[in-house]
């Protein structure tokens, strides 16, 4: 008499011992689950600000989709906006707005917008913060020298910064003389 102690490892067909990536299963997870709210494989929450722009994207954020017709076309696109003079904003763009979504998929995907007034569920990691500015340049000597006679302290500061960013070119070394 044969006694197994455990059951052989089942096996899955065309997946022999490879290693996938996880990019490569992340689609298969999320579209379960923005699938439940109609937004397919979440193409248009991943891409909102790449869609709609940074300044819209860091106010808005697409709630669901729902379809009147099984199709999947001419859809009520739910959007949450979080506050409420953006709302209003939106509302006077949204001939603009539902040009650039569908533009974006190719087809008449969405036809009108809801706006839900409330906080975002998070920020979305694509949205880029506040441009960075630029370091101050080096002083230049020349442009210091021409602003010498001026007497009010404010506007020779002001002029020399000016000077300085306008003589100042990337890459070359500041003027000594």
């Amino acid at each position: 008499m044969v006694i197994k102690l455990h059951k052989p490892r089942k096996r899955f067909p065309g997946r022999a011992a490879r290693m996938e990536t996880l990019g490569a299963n992340v689609s298969k997870l999320a579209k379960r689950v923005y699938g439940r709210r109609g937004l397919a494989d979440g193409a248009i929450a991943r891409e909102w600000a790449t869609i709609v722009g940074d300044l819209i994207a860091k106010h808005s954020q697409p709630d669901r989709v729902t379809y009147a017709n099984r199709e999947r076309s001419e859809g009520l696109l739910h959007l949450r906006v979080d506050h409420s003079a953006m709302a209003t904003e939106l509302q006077h763009l949204e001939r603009q707005l539902l040009e650039r979504i569908n533009g974006y998929f190719g087809y008449k995907a969405v036809a009108r917008l809801r706006f839900i007034h409330g906080p975002l569920a998070d920020r979305q990691a694509g949205l880029s913060e506040a441009p960075k500015r630029a370091p101050e340049p080096p002083p230049n000597a020349r442009v210091h020298r021409e602003v010498e006679a001026v007497d009010d302290p404010e506007l020779k500061a002001a002029l020399e910064r000016l000077g300085d960013a306008v003589a100042f070119k990337p890459g070359e070394k500041p003027a000594k003389s």
